[in-house]
């Protein structure tokens, strides 16, 4: 390392304006190759990588397209939902929830880098003083002690520094730190949606588990009625045991199915506690029953809008930035540093003398730092830089193609699930019709328990595989909503 410094000593006010002349060369010097340079900002300017996304989605067909923008999900994507209990819990995410807490956390701390990458484009000032107290031994007398034998002695000092950034090193470190803050609110924005999405998604995983259980404690009242009906037959005569211990088999299996969805719904209510940053036990959802919902609407618009909609995108795009700017500023180590930098101040021996001009000293002049020989440590760094940059973009570009898979298969969830539930439906309808006149061939003693046992087992399956189809149904939804970003927009991020 080739370090060239040139600095004037300390002055006497005698050859004071003299020596101010002859440092002003070398300032001079510098400031003329600043002026030469300073425009200069070695390595590549960015530019976003190019990626395929097609110009529809395949899985679209006759879909609600967001055309005009004004039809987009923005802000609160959740409210679409028009659920008054559901707003009120996802609205806590981002006030409780300890996971996007700490990504909150870790974008100040990029904000705070950037911040600092920012300073160094900017001289620095500082000051230091000092004031000590000696004794000597000598029986000599010493200039400024005192009768005591004690010398006091005092320094005031101001410093001035300033790198120039002739080649861009600084602007390069301060747009990489930049980019990479702008990945961290993205990664922020996707953290909050991440946990808003799988609220939404336990939350009606619940409330189908509420209609579920409601209708195995309507069917466990209809089994007991059997029961007791099958036991009375029996009594009379008309029935054998094997009927009874049909009827007690299927009321028993029916309860414990029921019993399954309860620990269910505990764990569904356990995990929405956890999203809003409660402790479990601190946490309970009443049970409604009668719980209705539509599935609303969702503008899907056209593939390229993922590239602004959806911050693990955004946050992707932004470290292929930050990358950009790190081969810039490896690139910058070829070329030397140069730095201004001036300090004056009062030196003596006698605090009361401390502020006169005989004491004043003062010193100016450029440094000039240059790597000589390095053993290639600086190709390979620039070798380094250009490799992770690399790395950034593939990323960037497979967490394009994440996302538009995301949304076919939403899509297409979505598209065959509506006429699955119809389809189911009406199946749950005719097995409830054979249940009821297998259940009177039982009656009229046409055919043995068994039967009836198994048309109703087959009725309920039926009921439950609806429900089960509409949970599904508006899990795919709130998934669609996420994977098209929610509400959010890159423009939410500060950028260059």
């Amino acid at each position: 390392m080739n370090n060239i410094q040139i600095r004037t000593g300390k002055c006497s006010e005698s050859a004071l304006e003299k020596r101010w002349a002859r440092s002003l060369v070398p300032l001079a010097l510098s400031l003329g190759v600043l002026s030469l340079a300073g425009c200069m900002t070695v390595g590549p300017d960015y530019h976003r990588p190019t990626v395929n996304t097609g110009i529809t989605y395949k899985e679209a067909p006759g879909w609600t397209q967001s055309n005009p923008r004004d039809n987009a999900i923005k802000g609160n994507w959740w409210t679409i939902y028009q659920d008054p209990v559901l707003d009120q819990l996802v609205s806590q995410v981002e006030i409780s929830n300890q996971n996007v807490a700490q990504y909150a956390a870790q974008y100040r701390e990029a904000l705070a880098a950037a911040g600092a990458a920012r300073a160094n484009l900017y001289p620095s000032l500082s000051f230091n003083g000092s004031a000590t107290r000696s004794s000597t031994n000598s029986s000599s007398s010493v200039s400024g002690s005192g009768a005591d034998g004690h010398i006091d002695s005092g320094t005031t000092q101001l410093e001035a520094s300033w790198e120039l950034d002739l080649w861009g090193k600084l602007r390069r470190t301060d747009q990489e730190e930049n980019a990479n803050a702008q990945a961290s609110a993205a990664d922020l924005a996707n953290a909050t949606l991440s946990a808003q999405s799988s609220l939404v998604q336990d939350y009606f995983a619940l409330r189908i588990l509420d209609q579920r259980m409601a209708l195995y404690d309507q069917t466990i009242r209809n089994y007991q009625r059997y029961v007791q009906v099958t036991r009375n037959l029996y009594n009379g005569g008309q029935k054998t045991s094997a009927d009874v211990a049909q009827a007690q088999a299927t009321l028993d299996s029916a309860q414990s199915s029921r019993l399954d969805l309860q620990w269910q719904r505990a764990q569904y209510e356990h995990a929405i506690a956890i999203l809003i940053g409660k402790a479990p036990s601190e946490f309970s959802l009443a049970v409604i029953q009668n719980y209705s919902v539509q599935v609303p609407e969702i503008p899907v618009g056209i593939p390229s809008t993922l590239l602004q909609r959806r911050p693990d995108i955004a946050a992707a795009e932004r470290n292929v930035a930050a990358a950009n700017a790190a081969v810039g500023v490896a690139i910058a180590g070829y070329y030397p540093d140069l730095t201004l930098s001036a300090n004056g101040g009062y030196q003596a021996t006698g605090i009361s003398k401390l502020f006169s001009i005989a004491h004043r000293f003062w010193s100016l002049g450029p440094s000039l730092t240059e790597s000589i020989f390095s053993g290639g440590a600086t190709q390979q760094a620039v070798a380094k830089a250009r490799a992770t940059y690399d790395a950034q973009v593939a990323n960037y570009r497979q967490t394009v193609l994440t996302a538009l898979g995301d949304v076919e298969d939403n899509l297409v969830q979505l598209n065959t699930l509506q006429d699955e539930i119809t389809t189911a439906a009406n199946a749950a309808q005719n097995y409830e019709e054979s249940a009821r006149v297998t259940y009177n061939q039982y009656l009229a003693g046409m055919i043995n328990y068994l039967d009836v046992a198994t048309t109703q087992a087959s009725s309920i399956s039926q009921q439950q595989n609806v429900l089960q189809l509409k949970s599904e149904q508006l899990t795919a939804s709130a998934k669609l909503i996420a994977a098209l970003g929610g509400g959010w927009n890159a423009s939410q991020i500060d950028q260059d």
